[in-house]
């Protein structure tokens, strides 16, 4: 086995500091950095506060065909996957942020699961594993 991991997943945004404190405030999500490149752009890293995994890198959409993406780099699908050690906390936090759910909490094979969207339209599966 390799020493190899998925460290982080670029997510286009329309503004950095909107983005920011959207994760920060709904998600819990820390800010690991933000660090300005020049020409407006920006290294932004942000993960779930005491959590580990991958990150999320924001990009803010620099041109039309970036602009047009915002919220659809999922196809209209679940692509990313929040997992907590304790989904009736998480839901009520994130409910109580204003965060729009698609659907009632659901108990599966795999785990307790809704589905809810980011502020720009992405698809996440907030998740507690069975």
């Amino acid at each position: 086995m390799s020493g190899r991991s998925i460290a982080r997943l670029s997510l286009l945004v329309d503004d950095y500091d909107a983005a920011i404190a959207w994760f920060c405030r709904c998600l819990d999500f820390e800010l690991l950095e933000d660090t300005r490149l020049g020409d407006a752009k920006r290294w932004v890293r942000l993960a779930p506060r005491g959590g580990g995994g991958a990150e999320l890198l924001l990009a803010e959409a620099a041109d039309a065909e970036q602009h047009a993406s915002i919220g659809r780099q999922d196809g209209g699908r679940v692509w990313l996957f929040l997992q907590t050690d304790d989904f009736d906390r998480d839901h009520a936090r994130i409910l109580a942020e204003g965060v729009r759910f698609w659907e009632a909490p659901r108990v599966e094979s795999y785990g307790t699961v809704a589905v809810f969207e980011d502020l720009c339209g992405n698809r996440w599966d907030l998740i507690q594993p069975a």
